[in-house]
């Protein structure tokens, strides 16, 4: 886990990374890939990955205060990370599927109620989001952070 505000954007920028480009794939094999271009591809991703880190920026102070006001176990760093993502990750779908159904509206249209349509992007997200953030990126931006990120921010130790 970040142990400070340079770790925290560093984490935040992994994890957001992921996510937007799990749940890109997720969204596009959805409503089918007959108006997918690479470069299309990549314009949508920049833009929802800089959507997803202005709402993460948002959400995750509020999802950690609330997480710690929760009763469990806080000495396991397992526990906060998991009811952590049990916080945030309900938060960034609801966040996450508005901006969805207005670019679905402007991409190809929406058939029914923009209501309907909103409730559906929640519940297909949400099944798809909250493993992929418990089992996948979760585990794999930790990991990087460990291994590239936090080793260049101690101090080196003088052995004698």
């Amino acid at each position: 886990m970040p142990s400070n505000k340079k770790e925290g954007i560093i984490f935040g920028l992994f994890m957001c990374f992921g996510m937007v480009l799990i749940m890109s794939v997720y969204n596009t094999a959805l409503h089918g890939f007959s108006s997918f271009t690479v470069g299309g591809a990549i314009i949508q991703f920049v833009i929802t990955f800089i959507v997803a880190f202005i709402a993460e920026s948002l959400v995750e102070p509020k999802a950690r205060k609330f997480a710690l006001s929760l009763p469990y176990d806080k000495s396991k760093e397992t526990h906060f990370i998991v009811v952590l993502a049990f916080c945030m990750v309900p938060m960034m779908v609801l966040i996450m599927s508005v901006y969805g159904v207005i670019l679905t509206t402007f991409m190809t249209g929406i058939e029914g109620s923009l209501f309907t349509a909103y409730l559906k992007t929640v519940g297909l997200n949400f099944i798809v989001a909250l493993p992929a953030q418990l089992l996948m990126v979760g585990p794999i931006s930790r990991r990087l952070l460990v291994k590239y990120i936090k080793p260049s921010t101690q101090k080196p130790r003088l052995v004698v």
